[in-house]
């Protein structure tokens, strides 16, 4: 009898050694109305286990998605983290489970769900976090296998008090699919590695320019219609237009500029824009450049002085500002010139700006440009990659409801061929009208501003308070000024330095830096009904000093919501 009974016993030991198990556990966050509730199933066979998300996702993934598996198996003493991509990529990384730093500490047993268990406690990155472990089940399983070794199968996990993930079923059947770690799991490559391949295949990146010389040259006029993809350069070369196709996304995606810029042999401090050249209406700054400046509207200020292509007409929208940016002091090309004691000159400028707001302008076929106001042969040389993170898993652009409309732009990046520096604020107000729609809402002005002049009592050194009007009511009021400049210093090897041992660069100035991109501001205008208004931009210029002179760059975009109307089908009796 007693060898009956250990043979049962023997045999037992092997079932559950070789048996097949499915685990489901349950993730979620404690009194939470998002619904983000998350299911995992761990598969067991023997001493190996298969870790993967239970996929409850209906429709469409965004591109870049990988499937992660994670195996772990007891006996070798190993983890395997694999991602397989859409695109047919697959990469994995391994480690040990001793290879961990998470040390747990044990604080006695306690009954939960159900199961006798042990609980532990640890933190890791000031996150708190108590787990419950149960022998019970006679093997070891655990979703979580990328924080060292603890024994028997894992109950529940709670993380700062609110964050669970909890066993929610266990199946034990020997027809459940044998899914034991493959020989081929990929290609391996170290952890750190694995996370930079996964967070990168999600974003979405489109180069536009890649270290284009932006200078002053006679150079012959471009004829002809704007091909894609290549670089063209209009305005004696301060102008580079690109045309690019760029696919529509789901709203839920943020998009950024990431720039990148060195001196090619230009010393100073200088505007830059990049934009794009809306061509919806009947003209736009592509005639411009394709022909002449005087083909657009001009605006003459009271002193005699005429601007083109400043501002919204029925028939014409200006271009739509991505990202003003001041190139520093000789950045990289001058680096051998000047030594100073402590300071380390920088290889570039880097530029990095979200532009989420205008992503409207950024679908389909878009004329791209990038300017820099300088006289120098060598000039500048500029990178620019357009970046989109996604927010979310779904790939839905039905959903898209952004609305904008340009308003005006005083940057004159077309300043080569002819267009004035915005100086009519000594004499005149910016004046425009324009209409909102009837399904528009959460209506705000993205606004770019910055002040020129560049002595003493110029406007670049001196706060001015620019006044926003609309119709005929004060509403806003905002002075751009920068006094961290002096953060900067090692952008700007060539930088004026003072008698009184401060630098040009370090000095404050009315909304920028040498070296920086000027920042939005965003004024709320929901208040505006829909119909006809106007807005006006005031500014106490001040006054000209001999041959030089002061001036403003302004730019500003209506943005909001659009209503999307669903017309309502009768279906016949």
């Amino acid at each position: 009898m007693r060898k009956i009974l250990l043979f049962i016993i023997i045999i037992s030991s092997v079932f559950s050694l070789n048996a097949q198990q499915s685990l489901v556990y349950q993730s979620y966050v404690l009194d939470s109305d998002s619904g983000d509730t998350s299911f995992v199933e761990v598969k067991r066979f023997g001493r190996q286990l298969k870790i993967q998300d239970i996929n409850t996702f209906e429709g469409q993934l965004i591109p870049g998605m990988s499937e992660k598996i994670v195996y772990a198996d007891y006996k070798a003493n190993r983890v395997y983290n694999q991602s397989r991509f859409d695109d047919g990529d697959v990469y994995y990384c391994s480690h040990s489970f001793e290879n961990s730093n998470v040390t747990y500490t044990l604080e006695g047993e306690e009954y939960m769900n159900g199961y006798e268990c042990r609980k532990y406690r640890t933190t890791i990155n000031s996150n708190s976090i108590e787990i419950w472990m149960t022998d019970k089940l006679g093997f070891n399983a655990t979703p979580i296998v990328n924080r060292g070794f603890l024994r028997g199968v894992l109950v529940r996990q709670v993380i700062n008090g609110n964050r669970i993930t909890e066993l929610n079923s266990v199946i034990k059947d020997k027809r459940i699919k044998q899914e034991r770690i493959p020989i081929d799991l990929g290609i391996l490559v170290p952890a750190k590695e694995m996370t930079r391949i996964t967070s990168d295949k999600l974003v979405i990146k489109k180069n536009i320019f890649d270290n284009e010389q932006i200078y002053f040259a006679d150079i012959e006029k471009f004829e002809g219609e704007i091909p894609y993809d290549s670089v063209i350069h209009f305005a004696h070369g301060t102008l580079i237009l690109k045309r690019v196709y760029l696919d529509t996304l789901p709203e839920h995606y943020s998009y950024f500029i990431e720039m990148k810029e060195q001196s090619n042999g230009d010393a100073y401090d200088r505007s830059g824009s990049v934009f794009v050249i809306p061509t919806d209406r009947e003209l736009s700054l592509e005639d411009a450049l394709l022909n002449d400046i005087e083909l657009l509207h001009s605006y003459t200020d009271r002193r005699g002085i005429t601007y083109r292509a400043i501002k919204l007409e029925d028939d014409f929208v200006p271009v739509v500002e991505l990202i003003r940016f001041f190139t520093p002091f000789g950045v990289n090309h001058y680096n051998d010139r000047v030594h100073i004691d402590g300071l380390e000159w920088s290889d570039m400028a880097y530029y990095k700006q979200e532009v989420t707001e205008l992503s409207k302008h950024l679908r389909g076929d878009v004329l791209i440009g990038a300017f820099i106001g300088n006289y120098d042969s060598g000039g500048h040389m500029l990178s620019l990659d357009l970046n989109a993170y996604p927010g979310d898993y779904k790939w839905d652009i039905s959903q898209n409801d952004d609305w904008t409309l340009p308003l005006f732009n005083t940057c004159n990046v077309m300043e080569m061929a002819g267009q004035h520096y915005g100086r009519l604020f000594k004499t005149d107000s910016l004046v425009v009208e324009f209409d909102v729609p009837e399904n528009v809402d959460n209506l705000r002005l993205r606004y770019i501003t910055t002040g020129h002049g560049g002595w003493g009592g110029g406007d670049e050194f001196n706060p001015k308070e620019n006044t926003i009007i609309i119709d005929g009511e004060k509403k806003f009021t905002y002075t751009p000024w920068r006094c961290d400049c002096a953060t900067f210093r090692e952008l700007n090897p060539v930088s004026g330095n003072f008698w009184n041992a401060q630098s040009s660069s370090d000095l404050s100035r009315s909304g920028w830096c040498p070296g920086l991109a000027a920042q939005p501001v965003y004024f709320d205008m929901s208040f505006l009904e829909p119909g006809k208004h106007t807005i006006t931009i005031a500014i106490p210029q001040g006054d000209d000093e001999g041959s030089s002179f002061n001036h403003w760059m302004v730019s500003g975009v209506l943005i909001g919501t659009e209503n999307k109307i669903i017309e309502e089908i009768v279906l016949p009796e």
